[in-house]
């Protein structure tokens, strides 16, 4: 790759490794404000879930408080032969019990619905605006990163959503039935129960504070390990080719004990939340127990609302272990939603404009669009100037291209004209207009750039090609290939057209690859067609082809070819060379061949290659 972009990108990846890139910021109220945002159109939904759970958890709660009537009214009834009382006992606990257990599957219901909606609507999010996203985002930051908030960060949020959810809920409301009861039962025995429960809550608060950090480490750790894996089996070629296999190991290895680390260190904060918490859970039921069976033996207490007491204490501090999960999802998931919220607030390099303009009609047949590089001035985020001050006029409807050495700055004035970057001064015209002034779809439409590297998604040929435009014909695609000569080898492919090129078109060669990229540029129709290094992968014979074909390709158009190969810089109408982002020669091919300077330097080095 020759691109100035193309290098930086990789020297930040060798600088940064997966495993010691740092992790996005999240801007303060980020996660608070995600978490609204996700919510926010399921409102009524919730509401109307909580009701129900309130409900739900009345009906449970009022178990212990029907044993204590039974001991201390029905029990004694009994005695005189009533049997009243008893059967209200029986009849009230198997009907809170049946209410208790449909509210439940109600409500079970209702939040599992909310939750994979709200989880749709994240994976959409994160997809979005990664696809929005410009390219100096992605080449600082991985792929793997991404694929990891989309998919273990997002996972951490539904297991507390469909799992810790309503056992927090259910902790939260049986907290305050049973602290309201029993106040209600007792006050002063009650205000003792409560007032044992004080070093519980102290110890969750410190759970929180210590596991925070921890499981802020096993998500970086878990993508870390993603990052490589994704990446390793990408350059699984490469990987083979050069004998990579054992430093990746090592590299995965190191990753992975890493990970394991981060697990053990969360699990052990939550087996020390665990035990503390029972060992203080049954030493306050003991106390209770104790006082309530000295005032039981004075009489200033019913036998029914001790053993109520004890019933309630036993449900208050039940949940223990449940909550010791809830608080492991729960700093699990706020550890995640802080880095999709991180990933969620960075802003596209190339914004939409706030009102955009549209181009001037372009009738059919009538040349391509004016390119101006206004004053322009570039510089990429790590690195120095690229383009220290350019002016050029392109003519519509001519085909220029552009020579010189790596990191000349070829690549660049391509990407900007594409608008994969916007100029850090100046400006970059087409038919006058501002490309930031253009909304991106109304640009795409007139500017299509072909890359080095073609890029075909899983799918037929056929599927490929009408990229370039989705409402195209079988008869549209296969004119396209028969144009820019592609057509005989999708003939002769099993099933022609319909051939799955497979995972990054794997199926077929690279040359052929090209040729498919070719077609898919000549359907989309542009007025501005930018050719990036694309015919270096070709052949000979592959390459003859193609430059007969792009002489009906470019008719028409303004046309941008950055070229090595100075066998395409032959269809030209004007040559450009650049030297350190700035132009040092401009003419003609002919014009150029006959004078001294670089270009004929590397026109005669070209020819005497072919001898």
């Amino acid at each position: 790759m020759t691109a100035v972009t193309e290098q930086t990108a990789e020297q930040e990846e060798q600088a940064a490794p997966a495993q010691t890139e740092p992790e996005l910021p999240t801007p303060d109220g980020a996660s608070r404000a995600l978490l609204r945002g996700l919510l926010g159109p399921h409102r009524a939904r919730v509401w109307a879930a909580a009701i129900v759970l309130v409900v739900q958890q009345a009906s449970v709660q009022a178990g212990p408080l029907i044993v204590a009537y039974a001991i201390d009214r029905a029990i004694p009834a009994l005695r005189r032969n009533d049997h009243g009382p008893l059967i209200a006992v029986a009849v009230g606990y198997v009907g809170c019990a049946v209410l208790g257990a449909v509210l439940q599957r109600v409500f079970i219901r209702s939040a599992a619905r909310i939750s994979q909606d709200i989880l749709l609507d994240l994976r959409g999010r994160i997809f979005r605006h990664a696809q929005a996203l410009g390219l100096d985002f992605h080449e600082r930051y991985t792929s793997g990163r991404i694929i990891a908030r989309a998919t273990s960060d997002v996972e951490s949020i539904r297991e507390l959503l469909t799992e810790g959810l309503q056992e927090l809920l259910n902790v939260g409301l049986s907290v305050i039935y049973i602290s309201v009861v029993l106040l209600y039962l007792d006050w002063g025995l009650g205000l003792f129960a409560l007032a044992t429960a004080l070093p519980l809550v102290l110890t969750v608060r410190a759970f929180r504070r210590r596991s925070h950090k921890v499981y802020a480490r096993r998500s970086a750790a878990i993508a870390a390990v993603i990052v490589q894996f994704t990446e390793t089996m990408n350059g699984i070629r490469p990987v083979q080719a050069f004998r990579r296999e054992k430093a990746n190991d090592k590299t995965f290895a190191g990753l992975n004990a890493a990970h394991r680390q981060a697990n053990g260190d969360a699990i052990l904060e939550m087996g020390r939340f665990t035990v503390s918490s029972w060992l203080l859970a049954n030493t306050s039921v003991a106390l209770v127990v104790l006082w309530g069976a000295y005032r039981v033996a004075a009489g200033s207490l019913a036998l029914g609302v001790l053993a109520a007491f004890v019933l309630y204490l036993r449900r208050l501090y039940a949940p223990i272990d449940p909550l010791a999960m809830f608080l492991n999802s729960y700093q699990s998931a706020a550890a995640s939603l802080d880095k999709i919220a991180g990933l969620l607030a960075q802003t596209p390099s190339v914004p939409e404009p706030e009102a955009p303009r549209e181009l001037p009609s372009r009738q059919d047949g009538m040349p391509g669009r004016e390119v101006v590089f206004d004053g322009v001035h570039f510089a990429y985020r790590t690195g120095g100037e690229v383009l220290p001050r350019f002016d050029l006029r392109l003519p519509a409807g001519q085909t220029v291209a552009v020579v010189g050495a790596t990191g000349a700055g070829k690549s660049t004035l391509a990407k900007l004209l594409a608008r994969f970057y916007d100029p850090t001064g100046g400006r970059v015209l087409l038919d006058g207009v501002d490309l930031r002034d253009l909304s991106l779809p109304e640009l795409r439409r007139g500017t299509v750039m072909v890359t080095q590297e073609a890029f075909l998604f899983s799918g037929t040929v056929a599927e490929n090609i009408a990229i370039g435009r989705p409402d195209a014909t079988r008869k549209q695609i296969e004119e396209a290939a028969k144009a820019i000569g592609a057509h005989d080898f999708i003939a002769e492919l099993p099933e022609g057209y319909d051939t799955d090129v497979r995972k990054r078109g794997g199926r077929i060669s690279a040359g052929q690859r090209q040729l498919v990229a070719f077609a898919r540029a000549l359907l989309a129709d542009p007025a501005v067609l930018i050719l990036d290094e694309a015919t270096s992968s070709l052949d000979v014979p592959g390459e003859r082809a193609v430059q007969q074909a792009m002489q009906t390709v470019l008719a028409g158009r303004t046309a941008v070819i950055i070229a090595h190969r100075l066998s395409t810089v032959e269809i030209a109408d004007r040559v450009l060379v650049m030297d350190a982002g700035q132009l040092v020669e401009d003419g003609t091919p002919d014009q150029l061949v006959a004078g001294d300077g670089h270009f004929a330097g590397l026109h005669q080095a070209w020819r005497d290659s072919l001898v």
